[in-house]
């Protein structure tokens, strides 16, 4: 798995791409979602993350796998 990060969220981590290895417990988007606020508690100050699989926009539900390309996509603002 690839996890890819934006905004915000790439300023939280301090990188731009994650070792998925840190998320292998992770079997659904609401479970990725879970440990990147646990290993970054930062990221629980933000309103909302989007997470995208494979280029579409997944809910908590959908299952992910080793294979897959994550993107965790903070909220955004705009003039």
């Amino acid at each position: 798995m690839k996890i890819l990060l934006f905004g915000i969220a790439k300023e939280i981590a301090g990188k731009s791409v994650l070792d998925a290895s840190e998320f292998s417990e992770a079997k659904n988007v609401g479970e990725l979602k879970k440990v990147f606020k646990e290993r970054y508690p930062e990221a629980s100050k933000l309103s909302s993350l989007a997470i995208a699989v494979n280029e579409e926009y997944a809910e908590d539900d959908h299952k992910i796998s080793t294979g897959d390309e994550v993107a965790i996509i903070p909220p955004v603002s705009g003039g």
